[in-house]
């Protein structure tokens, strides 16, 4: 942590607790652990961990403490334990780096790990070589910011999630960085809670992992080159604004997987060079609103079961395939979108397309179906296919198009 955010904390402790104390914990310190520092430490106390290594098992806080540290010194769980345990209400972790937690197939271990705590805040660590980075259980208000967590297994069994909240309500996600975890950031029974400006890159599993978690909000955060994306499931109520999906790239990756959800707003999102940008299952009165999607092999893949959705003002350019489904009757909504395989003309020129488009070809179709006749892909047989189909349909759902389409491309100007 810089010398100046120290400063402003300690500040700030001072004025807000001013009956709280400081103690210095150090080689050269009259405390020289940070557990002895727990145990004589009063409740609002603020403990300042100067630089070093502490190698001390697993260290529980259980009362309202602060730990502060100096120059980053090292909480080393030597490969064996939780590193930091917290089991008490108002706890405050920042300004160090936590690595080397245990592995265990029977129990979470996790850099930081609490349990039926609330106001956890964790902010400006970095973590490295942690099966969870963070793990928070049973817990309300907690605050995340600032973090940096990178984890070193090669495989999605070697190692836990980067950020992994289970039954908690009201936390706050914001503006950490996670590397190489399972999943980066893990949501089950999690409610009313904000994840915004995050970095998840790299990640075995998914870079978002949404599990029977409502009314949550993420915005302005980048998803790339995860394993499969980001997973939203079993889920209602959750906007979506201003996220990049980008790099997500497998035989079953795709940027985001929409599976059983339902009332739910995904607006203002860039999905670029995914193998699918959205995978749709189950979904149901989700408003899609100026997103671009752009270079991805399928842009959007709509399931049958999927119904009263709407596809407003959105992009689609320089996508194999810009729309998919496994059904003859869609109940879904694509209206005003700009699509840039529509060949219809303007004679009004009131910037909108006088001939309805179809963003299904029937090539499309097949493929879905039968994966490899990719090897047709831009014969001459699957033009000729396609034209015919769009000329006399039989194939393609007859409601699956776009009676508005836009002549050129939406400028949305996004800012943040």
């Amino acid at each position: 942590m810089k010398s100046t955010s120290l400063t402003s904390l300690l500040v700030i402790l001072l004025i807000t607790a001013s009956h709280a104390r400081i103690l210095p914990i150090g080689a050269s310190e009259r405390i020289k652990t940070i557990r002895e520092g727990i145990a004589i430490a009063n409740t609002g106390d603020t403990l300042l961990i100067h630089a070093g290594v502490y190698k001390e098992g697993n260290i529980i806080i259980d009362k309202p403490l602060t730990l502060l540290g100096k120059s980053m010194p090292v909480i080393d769980g030597e490969d064996k334990y939780e590193n930091i345990s917290i089991r008490a209400h108002n706890v405050t972790i920042s300004g160090l780096l936590i690595r080397n937690t245990g592995v265990s197939s029977m129990h979470d271990l996790a850099g930081v790990g609490a349990e039926d705590a609330d106001k956890v805040t964790i902010i400006d660590c970095k973590f490295e070589n942690t099966y969870f980075a963070i793990h928070i259980s049973n817990g309300r208000d907690a605050r995340i910011e600032r973090n940096k967590m990178i984890a070193k297994a090669r495989t999605e069994h070697q190692t836990g999630n980067g950020i992994h909240l289970w039954k908690c309500t009201r936390a706050v996600i914001r503006e950490n960085e996670v590397l190489k975890h399972r999943d980066g950031i893990y949501f089950e029974f999690v409610t009313h809670s904000l994840i915004e400006s995050n970095i998840c890159k790299e990640n075995r599993r998914y870079g978002l992992h949404f599990m029977f978690s409502h009314h949550d909000t993420y915005k302005r955060n980048t998803f790339s080159a995860n394993g499969a994306g980001v997973a939203v499931m079993y889920t209602n109520n959750v906007e979506m604004y201003d996220n990049r999906f980008e790099n997500n790239w497998g035989g079953a990756a795709y940027g985001l997987l929409l599976k059983d959800i339902s009332d739910s707003y995904i607006e203002g999102n860039i999905f670029s060079r995914n193998t699918v940008g959205i995978m749709m299952e189950g979904t149901s009165r989700g408003n899609f609103e100026k997103n671009t999607f752009t270079a991805n092999g399928w842009a959007v893949k709509l399931q049958a079961n999927c119904e009263n959705n709407s596809f407003t003002g959105n992009n689609f350019s320089g996508n194999s395939f810009d729309i998919v489904t496994n059904g003859t009757l869609v109940l879904n909504a694509f209206q005003r979108n700009y699509w840039d395989k529509y060949q219809g003309y303007d004679l009004n020129r009131d910037g909108t397309g006088d001939v309805p488009f179809r963003p299904v070809s029937m090539y499309a179709m097949v493929i879905d179906k039968i994966p490899e006749s990719v090897l047709l892909w831009r014969s001459f047989l699957v033009f000729l296919l396609d034209k015919t189909e769009r000329v006399v349909p039989a194939v393609i759902p007859e409601n699956l198009k776009d009676d508005y389409p836009r002549m050129n491309p939406y400028d949305y100007n996004r800012k943040g």
